[in-house]
């Protein structure tokens, strides 16, 4: 019935929501945001915001959570009310949010290399995607975002591709970005470098992530199923990877700037060393750059027992695909003497989870699952020389 009262969360939502959004929307309007409305509406809006108490009032008699106010990656952000039009930068901070039930709080999303997960393909449907890549400033700006939530400071930070946060804060609109990016991480001067980190990653930072956005958007008991449900099947998996041989060498390729030139591998402290590190296998390159450009020569000489392959929908370079990937190595006369190539020792995993998102445990789960198709286990040695 239409007249059936709203649980209270849902109504919680909708009133301080609209609060919040119509305070940043006047906010944006009346500082001269150069993509908002002419100056002729303004006495109109200075009317709205006179109403806007007494909408606040109704607002708090059911939700006294605001204002919630976090330290993120050296930024304090306060929210009064949930966004109501956020923009996701990286297809995992998308995920997180329609995970959390909150599609209808998004405004569009952005930078995608895969396919969202079925479970989620419904709600990600409802969000308009601006762009697969890296979107333009005026793009985001053009969405009226009262939140842009980013997953790499590649895109939103100091030298972001979309803009530094300062460009986002001068005009009203704050900004979150996922703490496996700035956490035990450094960036160079290169914008389009990966980086590297001093710390390694744990799933400890993709589960404060959920959780800080659970609570900016008033939602904390889904974040916390959410949060329960990946150290469950986090704990499982590290259970039946105990068999693992323990001196199991691996390589995992990303992609490649050129199919035949240096690969983008894993580094040591990134989500594969973490997979790796669980599993009880190590890796052939020792480096703590995320993704290491490292010639095939120097991967072959190390000769790793299992390949991990990155399979992505991104097209941005040959290496993306995994047919060509295999077809590289299966053919050229370097990689094809190693003993993971002649013997097919290959693994496909999801690239999303080989950065730190919501499909790191996915990864664990897969490449557990492959090592034992391989038949790795105990009883058959990981270096045996056939």
């Amino acid at each position: 019935m239409n007249n059936a009262p709203c649980p209270a969360e849902s109504c919680s939502l909708l009133s301080a929501g609209f609060v919040g959004y119509v305070h940043g929307l006047i906010h944006r309007l009346l500082t001269g945001h150069p993509l908002m409305l002419s100056a002729l509406f303004r006495p109109a809006l200075l009317v709205l915001l006179l109403m806007t108490p007494t909408l606040q009032a109704h607002a708090s008699d059911s939700d006294d959570h605001y204002p919630v106010t976090l330290d993120n990656c050296g930024r304090q952000i306060t929210f009064e009310a949930p966004p109501q039009r956020a923009v996701s930068i990286g297809q995992n901070t998308t995920e997180i949010l329609l995970s959390l039930g909150l599609a209808d709080h998004m405004a569009a999303s952005a930078v995608w290399i895969g396919e969202v997960p079925d479970t989620l393909r419904a709600a990600n449907d409802r969000v308009p995607r601006l762009s697969s890549t890296v979107p333009g400033f005026e793009s985001v700006l053009g969405q009226d975002p009262d939140l842009v939530a980013a997953q790499f400071e590649t895109d939103v930070g100091p030298r972001g591709r979309v803009a530094s946060r300062e460009q986002f804060a001068s005009l009203g609109v704050p900004t979150y970005l996922s703490p496996t990016d700035c956490v035990g991480r450094v960036y160079g001067g290169d914008a389009n470098s990966d980086g590297a980190r001093t710390k390694a990653f744990d799933m400890a930072l993709v589960y404060r992530e959920i959780e800080e956005l659970a609570d900016i958007f008033d939602v904390s008991n889904r974040g916390n199923e959410l949060i329960n449900t990946l150290q469950a099947r986090e704990t499982r998996a590290v259970s039946e990877a105990a068999g693992m041989p323990q001196d199991l060498s691996m390589v995992w390729w990303f992609s490649s700037a050129e199919l035949t030139g240096d690969a983008w591998v894993a580094g040591t402290l990134g989500a594969p060393g973490y997979i790796m590190k669980t599993l009880g296998a190590h890796n052939v390159i020792d480096s703590h750059e995320e993704w290491p450009a490292v010639s095939w020569e120097r991967i072959a000489s190390m000769d790793p027992d299992v390949i991990v392959l990155g399979e992505m929908n991104r097209r941005n370079f040959p290496a993306d695909d995994i047919s060509q990937k295999i077809d590289f190595l299966e053919h050229d006369p370097v990689t094809r003497e190693m003993s993971a190539v002649r013997h097919h020792r290959f693994i496909v995993l999801d690239a999303q989870a080989m950065n730190p998102t919501l499909r790191t445990v996915e990864g664990l789960e897969t490449v557990a699952e492959g090592l034992k198709g391989l038949g790795l286990t105990d009883t058959d040695a990981s270096n045996e020389t056939p």
